[in-house]
């Protein structure tokens, strides 16, 4: 394995138990978690979808799984995690009404080998997640996989410039990967074409959380269990020489009197195609109305 693919594949043993520890804390710093979680549900409204099964894929704490279950109310939920910790706080979180009358499931779980049955749901929802998988094919392959025919897969992930002012001040400290890397918007749509998606759209925005200091950037996101997990990362303790370099380095991004941390939230949706009956002689026909796009 070579040392670029150290920075981009990370230790999932590492993630599991970040997020473990984050759990019980994570919902109040997860500012922009929730910013995006809200804007990408937002875009279910464009979409005529009935769902008999929906799977959150990196549930976490849940906030997704219970606004899906409250949307399509007569649907199975299966919020799905790679975290016992996370999944122990959902299913702390829910309301009543949904602990008693709910049809919401826990599954712990990773992204790349999903304990679920193939054609099990219709709608794949995933926030912030699928940066925390090895390989995007075999994961949108398993997703792909889990999807009923005429299913959808909406999500969001992280893009390359993501904290690009840390991985920035990191470099003035050493040579080592301090900050998870993220894959290119037309690299993913490309994994989903790979996949046998059809009609995959991309879009991109950028977005900044302002901090008083970067040492409040760091434990936010130590607080959050966004921990660096790469296997090429530093093993050992950072000394505070390093930090106070990372810190000076920092500094000239402030602007009135805040630093910027920036992140690259892409999003993205694509369907599994209708399935084309085959006839006697095992030929598929389509017909060039199944051909055209289709208006949702």
């Amino acid at each position: 394995m070579s040392e670029r693919d150290d920075v981009y594949r990370v230790d999932k043993a590492r993630v599991r138990r970040s997020f473990d520890r984050a759990a019980p804390a994570y919902e109040g710093v997860a500012v922009l978690q929730r910013e995006v979680r809200g804007r990408l549900l937002e875009r279910l409204d464009l979409v005529r979808l009935r769902p008999a099964a929906v799977l959150d894929l990196g549930a976490g704490t849940g906030p997704a799984a219970r606004a899906l279950a409250g949307r399509y109310g007569d649907a199975h939920v299966y919020a799905l995690d790679l975290a016992p910790g996370m999944l122990r706080e959902a299913r702390g979180a829910r309301p009543l009404w949904q602990r008693w009358f709910g049809r919401q499931h826990f599954v712990c779980g990773d992204a790349e080998a999903l304990p679920l049955a193939a054609g099990s749901v219709d709608l794949v929802f995933s926030n912030l997640a699928l940066q925390w998988c090895n390989d995007l094919d075999r994961t949108f392959a398993e997703i792909r996989r889990v999807l009923r025919p005429d299913g959808l897969l909406l999500f969001s992930t992280f893009g390359p410039d993501t904290l690009k002012e840390l991985r920035e001040a990191w470099r003035a400290a050493d040579a080592h990967t301090h900050v998870n890397a993220f894959i290119d918007m037309h690299d993913i749509g490309d994994a989903l074409l790979r996949a046998g998606f059809a009609d995959p759209v991309m879009d991109m925005e950028s977005l900044c959380v302002t901090y008083p200091e970067a040492l409040d950037l760091m434990r936010d996101l130590k607080t959050l269990g966004g921990r660096n997990a790469t296997l090429g990362r530093p093993h050992g303790l950072t000394g505070r020489g390093h930090l106070r370099r990372v810190v000076e380095a920092y500094e000239p991004h402030r602007s009135a009197g805040r630093l910027p941390a920036t992140y690259e939230v892409v999003y993205g949706h694509a369907w599994v195609p209708r399935a084309a009956p085959a006839d006697a002689a095992g030929v598929a026909r389509v017909s060039l109305d199944d051909l055209r796009p289709r208006r949702r």
